[in-house]
């Protein structure tokens, strides 16, 4: 499936999943309806009704009324009558849950995770390329002062992003441009500054294996990112880390965030591949907080 039809699934034209497919055999059309009902709930939504539903989807109201009263038969959708409205049951948040527990990263990296939240005083996050978004399965809080309002679950854009950068420059060119088409049709006024930064995260990532984010998405939060490709062949993983501009302004992004974050995913890619021990050290610690020694923050213009 291609970038585009990735993103008419995630709700632009849902109602063409069959059409997407089309041709088949294999596919479930009505399956596919389904999760995606359960799929447009996002977190902190609270309740949404058969109409929000239908509008989020894309599918007809008639068919999102059987697929709610199924998933409400099966225990992964409760009603509240009440309202006339929906929220996620029990049964979903197993599912959730087992879905984290079988993610192994998420366990070697907690602890270096934690180790770099408190060298930075910030929250750091690992994230994975969900259709056309950057999806939260993980954060590190330390002793950060602030917060920034993204939980475990969270989907963040990819292109306006730092995680979402760190994730599209391991991707084949043709595919990364795919999601750089379908952030312009979102936001053709941006299409400018977009394929800039575009360009931007494709050079710093090539020259210093992390990318910056200044603001694109929002302007509360300047942040860096790096990424690794899973050797067992599970998916490609970001790690980011952001601030307010006050505490991590451009030249700190340079200087030491990016190198922090680039360090973090060498160190658990090395972990994941038992070239060093899963329970985290301070080996790693001198050699992350002198990463961006060498790195003059001038040399890079306008970020």
């Amino acid at each position: 499936m291609t970038a585009n039809e990735r993103g008419n699934v995630n709700g632009v034209a849902a109602d063409n999943l069959s059409y997407a497919h089309d041709g088949d055999r294999k596919f479930v059309t009505a399956l596919a309806r389904g999760l995606e009902v359960l799929r447009c709930f996002h977190p902190r939504d609270g309740f949404l009704s058969n109409q929000e539903i239908a509008e989020r989807t894309a599918l007809p109201k008639p068919t999102v009324t059987r697929l709610t009263y199924t998933l409400c038969e099966l225990g992964y959708l409760m009603q509240i009558p009440r309202l006339g409205k929906y929220q996620l049951a029990p049964g979903t948040i197993t599912l959730g849950y087992a879905a984290l527990a079988n993610l192994s990263i998420r366990h070697v990296a907690r602890g270096f995770m934690d180790q770099a939240a408190e060298v930075l005083s910030a929250p750091i996050a690992l994230g994975v390329l969900d259709r056309n978004k950057a999806l939260y399965v993980g954060i590190s809080r330390g002793s950060a002062t602030f917060t920034v309002q993204l939980e475990i679950g969270s989907r963040i854009p990819l292109v306006e992003t730092a995680m979402g950068r760190a994730l599209l420059v391991r991707l084949p060119e043709a595919e990364r441009e795919e999601h750089f088409a379908l952030a312009v049709e979102k936001h053709p006024e941006k299409g400018m500054l977009l394929r800039k930064t575009m360009d931007t995260a494709v050079a710093d990532y090539e020259r210093y294996g992390f990318v910056v984010s200044t603001g694109e998405w929002r302007p509360d939060i300047f942040a860096a990112g790096a990424s690794l490709v899973a050797a067992d062949g599970s998916g490609t993983y970001a790690f980011n880390c952001g601030a307010p501009p006050h505490h991590f302004p451009p030249d700190r992004l340079y200087e030491q965030v990016g190198p922090v974050m680039a360090s973090l995913a060498r160190v658990v890619d090395d972990a994941l591949n038992g070239k060093r021990p899963l329970r985290p050290d301070e080996s790693w610690m001198p050699a992350m907080q002198a990463a961006g020694t060498n790195l003059n923050p001038h040399e890079h213009g306008g970020h």
